[in-house]
């Protein structure tokens, strides 16, 4: 009886022993979205070619900042400046090519298609305002 005690005690550390060495060698989580920024669009994918100025707003459906983020974009507009929003269910084809790996990405692009500006996440009216002064 103490022999079969003793064997399942022993075989108890084992699998505790066993179980920590595993733990360490687990992979490391994968990183966290890396939100780079856009140099460069083709401004003729986007609303208004032609237009001195771009915001164009990368989102989602169900991105709870998006319609904040929009309000703000909408309010910017005037002679000059194009807004587009893309929601990555209706256009995932362009989310994939500008690699967007978070919503609400804010890009604001010249008419080239030379980017000013990109912006994650939340952003301010005076933020957007400044962007768009010669």
């Amino acid at each position: 009886m103490e022999l079969r005690i003793g064997i399942l005690v022993a075989l108890t550390v084992l699998a505790i022993g066993a179980s920590i060495l595993l733990r360490r060698r687990r992979p490391d989580p994968p990183s966290s979205p890396s939100y780079r920024a856009i140099a460069e669009i083709d401004r003729t994918e986007f609303s208004d070619p032609a237009a001195p100025l771009l915001i164009a707003m990368f989102g989602s459906t169900n991105c709870h900042t998006c319609p904040v983020v929009w309000e703000i974009i909408e309010s910017a507009v005037r002679p000059g400046v194009a807004i587009e929003r893309i929601d990555v269910q209706e256009d995932p084809t362009r989310h994939q090519r500008y690699r967007i790996d978070g919503v609400p990405t804010t890009v604001v692009a010249n008419a080239d298609g030379t980017v000013r500006r990109t912006m994650f996440g939340p952003i301010t009216r005076e933020e957007l305002e400044g962007l768009l002064i010669d």
